[in-house]
């Protein structure tokens, strides 16, 4: 298994721990089957793209797709609910 990279994770987390409806989406996100969870992220990746959204995001909605990446945010953020 490669480990998350520390800033992907950093990145997201602190968002997260400013924006409380951000982390609710994070663990609900996370918590998906891996195929789910990158099935749902490439949705969410084209609308944002229509969107223009800044590569920064982007690249935190790609790292998301990264199994590892899912983990170590749900390890941190704990389960939904």
């Amino acid at each position: 298994m490669i480990p998350p990279r520390v800033d992907d994770v950093a990145t997201i987390l602190a968002v997260a721990e400013r924006d409380a409806s951000i982390a609710r989406v994070l663990r609900e996100i996370c918590a998906l089957d891996e195929a789910v969870r990158d099935s749902a992220l490439e949705l969410v990746s084209a609308h944002l793209r229509t969107q223009a959204a800044a590569p920064d995001v982007l690249a935190c909605v790609q790292a998301l797709r990264r199994a590892e990446v899912a983990r170590a945010i749900a390890a941190r953020l704990g389960p939904p609910g």
